[in-house]
């Protein structure tokens, strides 16, 4: 099982390429980003929260995930998730083709339905929709991604043939994570996913549910779904249960406020990185 880091990347923070540099250097296989572009001020409660009171200074991921794959060259990028709902389907799928780009085929596309209504209204977005909307954003950019001349027309999302290059470096496109834990989660993973990006805190929920997705896959005839597990803090037996169950990668939180907070963590994962190889 391969190891790698999540960050809440910040203003105020690391810099991405000091971040990105010292994951590559570690060992470790990937670096992800989270993605949520405000926090309204209606949610005043999520302040109480030391993770949640990050939202409203993230970065943009993708812009920073582009800074990552400027100075690296080995370290896979993705995200963790981003949020389709809340994007144009075209300005989406050509984000995600500039960056399996300029990474030369290292992007991973994590995807969730999001959770935080009153930001996917200020988009414009009718929270009972969002489902709907990441399923037909997720077909209309595969369908970009593998036709040079592509069209769409969806409920949500309708255009005409069009031009959009580059195509991505990966064949047929970047690897398409589902995020979340419940029925529809699975289920979207199963329909339209190369595989799953769970948050993975009670093994025995974990191990149910990832039998169920291989249940799924196998009743639709697909190959091994891919399995990222986000963890949240760099726990040996937890992430050794991971490796056992087949998961492809774990992804631990990081802390990503200074470089020495960050390089001691750093060595804890490499520690477990190595202790998994055997």
């Amino acid at each position: 099982m391969d190891l790698g880091v999540v960050a809440a990347l910040t203003h105020d923070g690391i810099g991405i390429t000091d971040l990105a540099l010292a994951v590559e250097q570690a060992g470790l296989e990937s670096l992800f980003l989270f993605e949520h572009t405000h926090l309204p001020v209606a949610r005043r409660d999520l302040l109480d929260d030391p993770f949640q009171r990050q939202i409203p200074h993230l970065l943009d991921q993708f812009t920073a995930l582009g800074a990552a794959a400027a100075v690296t060259s080995r370290i896979r990028l993705g995200t963790a998730v981003c949020l389709p709902a809340a994007h144009d389907a075209i300005s989406l799928a050509k984000k995600v083709v500039t960056i399996d780009h300029l990474s030369q085929g290292r992007f991973v596309f994590g995807v969730a339905a999001g959770w935080l209504t009153e930001e996917m209204r200020n988009h414009g977005v009718e929270p009972r929709l969002r489902w709907e909307l990441m399923r037909e954003r997720i077909l209309a950019m595969k369908t970009i991604w593998i036709h040079d001349e592509a069209e769409f027309h969806g409920q949500h999302v309708d255009f005409d043939p069009i031009w959009l290059w580059p195509k991505p470096v990966q064949q047929p496109f970047p690897p398409v994570l589902v995020g979340g834990d419940g029925p529809r989660s699975l289920a979207a993973a199963a329909e339209y996913g190369d595989g799953w990006m769970p948050e993975v805190t009670d093994v025995g929920s974990f191990t149910a549910k990832l039998g169920e997705l291989r249940q799924l896959f196998q009743d639709q005839g697909r190959p091994e779904p891919q399995v990222t597990g986000v963890v949240f803090e760099p726990d040996e037996e937890l992430l050794a249960c991971c490796a056992e169950l087949g998961v492809k990668r774990c992804i631990v939180l990081a802390p990503s406020r200074d470089l020495a907070s960050f390089h001691s963590f750093l060595d804890s994962c490499s520690h477990i990185a190595a202790t998994l190889t055997h």
